[in-house]
């Protein structure tokens, strides 16, 4: 991860322009929201949605690079693919 610094000279998290005095907030809020016995459950839950997502992306572009093959053979032989 690239650290990119403000005028201040302070290191900034890229994407929302966060700094460590703000992130040291943000965790104090959640765990004072959520608990210390609920914040593993959140993260392991939050690990496994992504890993789900993933999943179901890569199988997106797997259909897509399919149906492009196919269309590029349809194109190459100039017959239509029969569906089984």
């Amino acid at each position: 991860m690239n650290i990119v610094y403000n005028n201040a000279m302070q290191p900034v998290l890229g994407i929302f322009n966060l700094g460590g005095q703000e992130m040291i907030l943000i965790f104090i809020v959640v765990l004072l929201l959520f608990g210390a016995k609920k914040i593993p459950e959140l993260a392991r839950g939050l690990g496994k949605s992504m890993g789900e997502f993933k999943k179901a992306r890569e199988e997106f572009e797997t259909e897509i690079t399919k149906a492009a093959d196919d269309v590029k053979i349809r194109e190459a032989s100039g017959k239509e693919p029969q569906d089984s």
